[in-house]
Parts: C-alpha cells; structure tokens; sequence
C-alpha cells in the first residue's frame, strides 16, 4: 500500500511515517503543492532497485557497445526482434513447466477452412494468368 502525505504533515509526522514503512512494509509518496517529489521506501526494496538500476546500466552499456556505428532504426529493430524471441521462449517454457496457462487453441471451422482454401487458389490462379508487359524493342 502506498500512503500519500504532504511535505509538511510528512516533516511533522517523521517518526509515524518510517513506522508505516518499517512494520507495515509500505510506502509513503511525499506531495509538495500537491505533486509528488520524493518516496520514502524500506530498505530492502531501495536496494533492489539499486541492484535492477546496476543491471539496466550494465546491459545498456553492452547494447551500446555492440550497436556502435550502426544506424539507430536498424539497431532498435534487431533488439525487438530478439526481445520478442527471448519473450516468446521464455512463454513457452513456462507454460512447459506449468507456471503459465496453455494458450487456447484457436479451431477453424470446416466450411470457412473450405472456404479460405478456395480464396487462396484463386487468388493463386489469379496472379498465374497476369497479363504480362510487353518487352520494350
């Protein structure tokens, strides 16, 4: 849960404050003229997002180096190629090992299996009898 509080009521209710967030394990969002400016957070949480932080800056770093001299567009579709891969993977085995759901099977029904079938040869059989341009003399 996240308590919401003014800096003033915050700086007067110092001591209640780090109760709500050492017994309780919450969090208080300090609002200054109404927006927020800081968080107080227990410890241990603020050292995990230390540890995500060191993390993030160090792959941040690799894919900078690994992306030098190639062009921005190019460098961020390859690294959504690879993310949605590594996503798609990371699904299937867990929904291997069970810590996902399987995804439904999706069943086409027969007549528009037929249907799109037949959709499919013509439009085939349509771009086979193409009318070709003639060959410039």
């Amino acid at each position: 849960m996240i308590t919401e509080t003014s800096a003033v009521a915050f700086r007067q209710n110092l001591g209640e404050m780090l109760n709500i967030v050492q017994y309780r394990n919450d969090s208080v969002l300090i609002k200054k003229d109404g927006k927020p400016v800081a968080a107080l957070i227990d410890a241990r949480l603020f050292e995990r997002i230390r540890r995500m932080q060191d993390r993030f800056d160090a792959l941040s770093d690799r894919l900078e180096q690994t992306f030098a001299g190639v062009p921005e567009e190019v460098a961020l579709a390859e690294i959504e190629q690879a993310s949605a891969l590594a996503r798609r993977e990371t699904a299937d085995a867990w929904r291997a090992s069970g810590r996902l759901p399987t995804l439904p099977q999706t069943a086409v029904k027969p007549a528009k299996a037929a249907k799109r079938s037949a959709s499919v040869a013509s439009a085939k059989k349509g771009a086979a009898t193409k009318v070709k341009p003639k060959a410039v003399r």
